[in-house]
């Protein structure tokens, strides 16, 4: 039964929902079987409406795969007030240099940034659904929403993806992680290191699984056995944790290859505080390049990326397909670079450091 809200399920005119037009909000109440008006706080984010409401709501959003007029009429008139950006974490440099990036363009183009950061709590289907309705597009630049919601989403609002696979009506935004990673371990090879272990969860984000399987090409290139990698999280607890763990499988290893620079940092200081001298015992490389790298001793070998210039360019990417302007490239990937330092055993650098 609906709800003894003010309103209608059914059209103005009295007409039944037709399932081959475009959801509006009065198909989303029949198919709820709440009022509009309960369709229209559950929209808006408000908590005047009962959990098996918000529940039912959602359910119709998804199933008819409805945007409120408020994306639509951005599209229609071509003209944009804000962004939606959806992220799977605030922490660490990555996605703070990610958002500095894409603030930057937005706010010359006069527009907002709305963020939405996704918790384990989370049902990401919803969330992303909830943001589409406030937003004129958006940039998804977290693993956990399925590619079978965002090519929904795309149907009817600009998207654009950041360290994902592609999905079709979406364009992408990608850095180089395959051949990098190939070089990086390649050139830990070359310093004579034959026990070589990845350090980080490959099965995480699109990002990581390409920085492995350029290190096991390197590996098995090189005719070297692969253990397989230490799946952990990309996150200084979790470096720590690596160190301290009784298991100890660091030290079979004569070079680490962690998967990004807060990995690496943080099993870099643990080593030295145990009296592990890096690189002499081991060697330790990490991927980002964040500005602690080339401070620490020894300085840490790493990747550059432009992880600016990925949130620059995804908001120019919105923005021009939200304004009607589709000659912006559906897929682009962006160039890292190898910086050696002395972590991996290359000499003290200079002031301006050695790249690749």
């Amino acid at each position: 039964m609906p709800e003894p809200d003010p309103g209608s399920a059914a059209r103005p005119d009295g007409d039944p929902v037709d399932p081959a037009r475009p959801a509006t909000i009065y198909s989303v109440a029949e198919r709820a079987g709440v009022s509009i008006a309960s369709v229209s706080r559950v929209l808006q984010g408000s908590t005047a409406t009962s959990a098996r409401t918000r529940d039912k709501v959602l359910t119709a959003v998804r199933e008819l795969e409805y945007l409120p007029q408020t994306a639509a009429r951005s599209l229609a008139v071509r003209r944009s007030e804000a962004h939606g950006v959806v992220l799977g974490d605030l922490g660490g440099p990555y996605y703070s240099e990610l958002m500095l990036g894409y603030q930057s363009v937005a706010a010359r183009h006069g527009q907002s940034v709305v963020l939405r950061l996704l918790s384990a709590a989370d049902s990401a289907e919803d969330a992303v659904r909830e943001l589409a309705g406030r937003v004129d597009g958006m940039t998804i630049a977290a693993p956990d929403v399925a590619d079978e919601t965002v090519a929904a989403l795309a149907r009817s609002l600009p998207i654009v993806l950041v360290g994902r696979d592609p999905v079709p009506g979406c364009q992408t935004l990608t850095t180089e992680n395959v051949d990098t990673a190939e070089v990086l371990a390649r050139h830990l090879l070359d310093h004579g290191r034959r026990r070589l272990l990845f350090v980080g969860e490959p099965a995480g984000s699109h990002d990581v699984t390409g920085r492995y399987a350029g290190f096991r090409r390197a590996v098995q290139l090189a005719g070297l056995a692969e253990p397989g990698p230490l799946a952990v999280a990309q996150t200084e607890a979790s470096g720590r944790a690596v160190v301290a763990d009784r298991a100890d499988r660091w030290r079979e290893a004569d070079a680490l290859v962690c998967a990004n620079d807060e990995l690496a940092l943080a099993i870099q200081d643990s080593l030295l505080r145990r009296g592990v001298r890096v690189p002499d015992d081991i060697a330790v490389v990490g991927w980002d390049d964040v500005r602690t790298a080339r401070y620490v001793r020894p300085g840490l070998t790493t990747v550059a990326q432009p992880v600016h210039e990925l949130g620059e360019l995804a908001a120019q990417w919105v923005h021009d397909r939200v304004a009607g302007d589709v000659g912006s490239p559906t897929a682009l990937t962006l160039p890292t670079r190898p910086v050696y330092r002395q972590s991996c055993g290359c000499p003290d650098a200079a002031p301006t450091e050695r790249a690749a």
